[in-house]
């Protein structure tokens, strides 16, 4: 597995060195990064705002301390990704129903709202994709298509109209040997080609959950780096250990505090109230042990 982590990261260096990206693409020269890239053969899609809210989406267009927690979380994790040149993360958790897939979504869309960047983000969960039902969208073919019967990645995405810089990869139909499907040679050349594609890309992978299957394990050589997302109160503390001791490997930049009920700095507000739903961001691996002492302190 590593040997092929390290192949991928040879050919990536070796065409950055040929200034090409991957199939030839023209790669920015003196450190000018395109703005935007242009759509022109990527289907638009039409999405509903009230949909988005109601899928408790953020949409950029209504300020709230909702969309500012994912502001701070966009910004800590452009700095990981800026300090070692990466553009590829994979978000997963250690069960299922804990917010990755939501979390991934909302990621995509902050980091897609900051100037000088795209995104596009990929439905991996390749056992249960449901992305695009996050969008009211109900696309016909998905990433499971192209790993079993070759369509053209170009027919697959969808460019949610409003929602500017971000790029869909729906999942597709369900994959029983999905695992197989995410760790192939073709899955591995398509995240090289995504990766090195657009140099103003962030590719965003939402993966299934660590300890249901070896989806998320198996192709996590592949990726930059990995977010983990923990629902407080749910997650068990095993669970979490057992989550972090898998991604051993994988450069593990941080773990989000889903649906907490305490603010980062809450011994500092005692008047403070949390709201429904607070992201708090914990910018160290560390940070996860701090956690699993509180959680044990309140079993206990």
């Amino acid at each position: 597995m590593e040997r092929i982590k390290e192949a991928l990261e040879r050919a990536r260096q070796e065409r950055q060195h040929a200034g090409g990206g991957a199939n030839g693409t023209p790669m920015p020269r003196g450190g000018v990064v395109p703005a935007q890239i242009a759509y022109t053969q990527t289907r638009h899609a039409e999405v509903s705002s009230e949909f988005l809210r109601e899928k408790r989406v953020i949409t950029g267009r209504d300020p709230d301390t909702f969309t500012d927690a994912y502001g701070i979380l966009r910004t800590q994790v452009l700095q990981r990704l800026r300090e070692n040149n990466w553009n590829v993360l994979a978000v997963t958790s250690p069960g299922g129903h804990e917010g990755k897939t939501l979390t991934t979504i909302n990621l995509a869309i902050s980091l897609a709202m900051e100037v000088g960047y795209t995104v596009l983000l990929v439905d991996a969960d390749l056992r249960h994709p449901d992305v695009h039902t996050y969008f009211g969208l109900e696309p016909e073919y998905g990433l499971s298509d192209y790993l079993v019967s070759d369509k053209p990645i170009s027919e697959l995405l969808l460019k949610p109209a409003g929602i500017q810089g971000l790029v869909i990869l729906p999942g597709g139909k369900p994959l029983p040997n999905s695992a197989e499907m995410l760790n192939s040679p073709k899955m591995s050349r398509l995240v090289e080609e995504f990766k090195t594609r657009y140099p103003s890309r962030i590719v965003l992978f939402d993966l299934p959950p660590l300890l249901a299957t070896a989806d998320a394990i198996s192709f996590a050589p592949y990726v930059d780096a990995a977010l983990l997302v923990l629902e407080e109160g749910k997650t068990p503390m095993h669970d979490a250990q057992r989550a972090t001791e898998l991604l051993k490997d994988t450069h593990l930049i941080g773990v989000v505090l889903n649906k907490s009920l305490s603010a980062p700095n809450d011994d500092k507000q005692p008047g403070w109230k949390p709201p429904q739903w607070n992201i708090p961001w914990s910018a160290g691996v560390g940070k996860i042990r701090q956690w699993i002492g509180r959680l044990a302190r309140r079993k206990g």
